[in-house]
């Protein structure tokens, strides 16, 4: 075997190692993706989970929830109250926002994340009043994407009426 084709060999033979270690590459990008994504999904449904189960077993925050979502007069600290666990759900629904961008939240389930959320607002009038509220604290995609599931003018302020 002369010289030149001993080294056309090697240099062939090293383009395939390469190749090879780069589809392994690939290989490892696309489990490590995978991988991230279930993190992130068990993640956002134990945070979601938690924010239920609170609810569920607190009688009083409970009664807090479902007045304030009524749109029923609280007191100040049930308004406080009602205030922080509307933001708790509200930066959860926010972080699913950013995961899905990223896509580390497929397109299905994060359709079936805005259909809740858009009927969590129809039956909270409270919640639809404490986001008009706060929604500039939150990123501006994110407020594009809520502010799209409400009835239109929902956040405009409402003239006063005189008799």
């Amino acid at each position: 075997m002369s010289k030149e084709r001993l080294i056309q060999s090697i240099t062939l033979t090293a383009n395939c190692v390469t190749i090879l270690g780069l589809v392994l590459v690939i290989m490892q990008l696309q489990q490590n993706r995978a991988l991230m994504r279930a993190q992130v999904r068990h993640q956002l449904a134990t945070t979601i989970v938690e924010l239920l189960n609170t609810s569920a077993n607190n009688s009083q925050l409970a009664s807090v929830l479902r007045r304030g979502a009524l749109g029923e007069q609280l007191t100040t600290d049930e308004q406080f109250q009602f205030r922080l666990r509307s933001n708790a759900l509200l930066r959860y629904w926010e972080d699913v926002h950013y995961q899905y961008r990223l896509g580390l939240y497929d397109e299905m389930e994060y359709s079936r994340q805005k259909a809740a959320w858009k009927e969590t607002f129809a039956t909270s009038v409270g919640l639809v009043k404490y986001w008009c509220e706060v929604r500039t604290l939150y990123s501006p995609r994110f407020v594009s994407e809520i502010d799209g599931l409400l009835p239109p003018d929902s956040c405009e302020p409402h003239p006063a009426v005189h008799p």
